[in-house]
């Protein structure tokens, strides 16, 4: 990090920052005003003839459009600094410049850091390189006022959920193959429409009937692959294309709210911020508005300026950044098509104190306690735990009675096929499938996030092997889904034993003999304690030193789980 070179220095003094977007489409310059907290904001997109963005076409539109937006935003500067007090007319019209650094096309970020560079040398001020997903979520808290909000980018390359800790923005779940406005892009494309797909699918959905899709959910993390094969078949049977896109709205919606109510479960916040050009999609606000009204959670969406790409947000965060000290040296600038959000630290924010779940949601308050979790609401009667899966009314009334009937049924017959394998699970004394309702033995006093030990976590390690041995897989094993005791139970603190450690709400297993899904249940796991644990590498070695102990197959499933945390969107 080199330090300021002007008088944007480390005490904060940045009044005035220029952004430069170019990530892939838009090309986009702003002017960020820090006293005023005011944005102004200059784009030109690219608008391919045919098909999806061709990243040759796209560069060649960036080179063209970047000096134009640029010189319209410093005339814009040009313009503020003569009206500021105690600025001369020899001082620069801004004090930093701010970059995409990614991730995105690298032809298309090479343009943009070259423009960005050549700008902070013109005027001699810092530069600051700017990841353009963590932009987005900051974007969101800086407008919103949130302090600790949990965080759904839902952008064309992308889609993720992510939320603070211990320094940095960590990924709590993500698609596994492309992104959410990708995937409606090439469902799009195959029908025939012109880029960008997403307001054409919005548009034709409102005409439509609900149609049946795969969905597909994976702890917190998610698959577009199989429902965009399955909507261009039915397309392709002659299935109204009406009916089609609303199909696809609903699930692929109901998918991305699903997680962010997951995350809020697992981290214990009720706060969420909405980021990327997908969050323009009002069936999606509409979704994640009901989800968080249904668990008394704040949503914040952002002005659709700053939700598609647009160097606005640049701005506002490279001004952070900039009075930070967060600056970069020229040939140190080099941009990173593949920069994940997990990679940057967050220095704007040193010294803010960690973010704590509410403690209501950590540990049993007593007999007939009642606690709000991410899919359904859990009543403590003395020894027992009555799991009510209650409708969700942001999902479509057919995909929601589907899912919460199969769900009750899978939960009720996977926790008992735990159990018959040697792993701590809580009876099950009662199940309604109609009224989506199981009656549970009570098991443990708290969830693991609040009795986190190595030895805890290598007891998960060693029950998921064992499940997966059995051919299942528990589908969301994260810290809320596990339920410990304490030292009160007579065990020693940090050392409790396997039949201490219980797993429970098995709603997304399934049977399943293949490696690759073994690994996702241990990826799932390792999500979870990034999110809740300061020593989330610790323990996450201790769980998966476990399963190779206990699994027939544990160095083969390492293995696999290495590949698949490289195949995150970024990574």
């Amino acid at each position: 990090m080199a330090p300021p070179t002007s008088a944007a220095d480390a005490s904060g003094d940045v009044r005035r920052v220029l952004g430069i977007e170019g990530t892939a489409w838009a090309a986009s310059a702003a002017v960020y005003e820090v006293d005023a907290d005011d944005v102004f904001i200059e784009s030109d997109p690219y608008q391919p003839d045919s098909g999806g963005i061709h990243p040759r076409e796209a560069a060649e539109h960036m080179s063209e459009a970047v000096p134009s937006v640029v010189e319209t935003a410093l005339t814009e500067a040009r313009e503020q600094a003569a009206t500021e007090e105690g600025r001369g007319p020899d001082e620069p019209p801004i004090d930093a410049v701010a970059f995409s650094r990614g991730p995105g096309l690298g032809p298309c970020l090479r343009i943009v850091g070259t423009a960005a560079r050549a700008v902070a040398q013109r005027f001699d001020v810092p530069l600051v390189g700017v990841n353009h997903m963590v932009a987005h979520l900051e974007i969101g808290r800086h407008y919103s006022g949130f302090e600790a909000p949990v965080c759904l980018n839902a952008s064309g390359a992308n889609a993720h959920v992510l939320a603070y800790r211990n320094g940095r923005y960590r990924v709590l779940g993500e698609t596994m193959d492309t992104g959410v406005g990708n995937a409606l892009d090439k469902f799009t494309r195959h029908v025939g429409w012109s880029h960008p797909g997403g307001p054409k699918v919005e548009s034709h959905a409102k005409e439509g009937e609900y149609v049946d899709l795969p969905y597909v959910v994976k702890g917190m993390d998610f698959s577009f692959s199989g429902i965009m094969s399955a909507a261009k078949d039915e397309y392709d049977d002659g299935t109204p294309v009406e009916d089609v896109c609303r199909g696809l709205e609903e699930t692929v919606f109901a998918m991305l709210t699903e997680v962010s109510e997951r995350a809020l479960s697992l981290t214990g916040r009720d706060e969420l911020v909405l980021g990327g050009g997908v969050g323009q999609n009002e069936r999606l606000q509409r979704m994640l508005r009901a989800m968080c009204e249904q668990r008394g959670a704040e949503l914040h969406v952002p002005e659709d300026r700053f939700l598609r790409d647009n160097a606005g947000m640049i701005a506002v965060l490279g001004a952070k950044m900039a009075a930070a000290g967060d600056t970069l040296a020229v040939e140190e600038s080099s941009i990173d098509s593949d920069f994940r959000p997990d990679e940057v630290p967050v220095t704007w924010r040193t010294g803010e104190p960690e973010p704590a779940p509410a403690a209501s949601t950590r540990v049993d308050a007593g007999a007939a306690a009642e606690q709000q979790g991410a899919e359904a609401t859990v009543s403590i009667e003395g020894d027992r735990v009555v799991k009510r899966r209650v409708p969700r009314s942001y999902r479509h009334p057919a995909l929601d009675e589907r899912l919460r009937r199969e769900r009750t049924r899978i939960e009720a017959r996977l926790t008992s096929e735990a159990r018959r394998c040697g792993v701590p699970t809580p009876l099950v004394l009662d199940v309604d499938t109609g009224e989506s309702t199981i009656v549970f033995q009570r098991v443990g006093d708290r969830d693991l996030d609040a009795g986190l030990t190595a030895e805890r976590a290598r007891a998960v390690g060693r029950h998921l092997a064992t499940i997966h041995d059995a051919g299942f897989v528990h589908g969301d094993p994260t810290t809320r889904n596990v339920r410990v005791g304490s030292a009160d139970d007579g065990c020693a603190a940090g050392d409790a034993p396997d039949d201490r450690v219980f797993l429970v709400d098995f709603g997304l297993g399934y049977h399943t003999g293949h490696e690759e899904d073994h690994a996702m249940d241990l990826h799932v796991f390792a999500q979870s304690l990034a999110g809740t644990a300061d020593d989330a590498d610790r323990l996450q070695a201790a769980a998966e030193d476990a399963y190779r102990a206990t699994s027939e197959r544990g160095e083969t499933v390492i293995d696999r789980l290495r590949a698949i945390e490289g195949r995150g969107r970024y990574q």
